[in-house]
């Protein structure tokens, strides 16, 4: 019996110094599946924010690109619009300027055809180029501004004498020394009258 206890006791000795072998052999710091998984939440979580970031940034470029096309689409719109307003207005002051230079050949014309003249055929002539001259100004949208017996406006007559005893009303136009002239809505030459006061 004796013998059979030193066994035993000898095997549990051999027992605890294999115990103690494998321990000693067992790495400690193995990780266990809490911290795979923990390591693989962790990877998810950072590409997922590096994914959000970049889309962030790249919507702010998107937003950048938006508003610098928004404005260059302004900038050209108002550019197109106002190359046509002074390709317009740079027509309309030629035309201007023509006409205020064609406006003395037409008033001594005007004068000429109030004088009496003995050659019928003469005469005639000059009525033809005169009508020709005012279908001209018809045609480049010139109106005469009306003055005789208007009541009298700063913005188209020019005042040059005042006229007493006459059988217009005070105030307004009694006599017209030159015409004057429209294009359109521009006016070319005032007309030089007399008022009634």
């Amino acid at each position: 019996m004796d013998e059979i206890k030193k066994e035993d006791a000898l095997e549990e000795q051999e027992n605890a110094a294999e115990d103690e072998q494998q321990s000693e052999e067992a790495p400690e710091d193995v990780p266990g599946d809490a911290e795979f998984e923990s390591t693989d939440e962790d990877d998810a979580a950072s590409e997922y924010n590096d994914t959000a970031s970049q889309i962030a940034d790249m919507e702010d470029a998107l937003a950048e690109c938006k508003d610098n096309y928004l404005r260059l689409m302004a900038e050209y719109d108002n550019f197109r619009k106002r190359t046509a307003k002074e390709k317009t207005e740079s027509y309309q002051n030629a035309t201007v300027s023509c006409i205020q230079n064609l406006l003395p050949v037409i008033d001594s014309f005007e004068r000429s055809l109030e004088f009496d003249c003995q050659d019928e055929n003469f005469k005639n002539g000059m009525a033809m180029i005169f009508g020709q001259l005012k279908e001209f100004l018809t045609k480049m949208n010139v109106t005469e501004i009306e003055a005789l017996g208007a009541e009298f406006d700063p913005n188209f007559h020019n005042a040059i004498q005042q006229m007493e005893g006459t059988d217009y009303a005070s105030n307004h136009v009694c006599q017209v020394f030159q015409k004057g002239y429209m294009l359109g809505d521009k006016l070319i030459r005032p007309a030089m009258v007399g008022v009634a006061v």
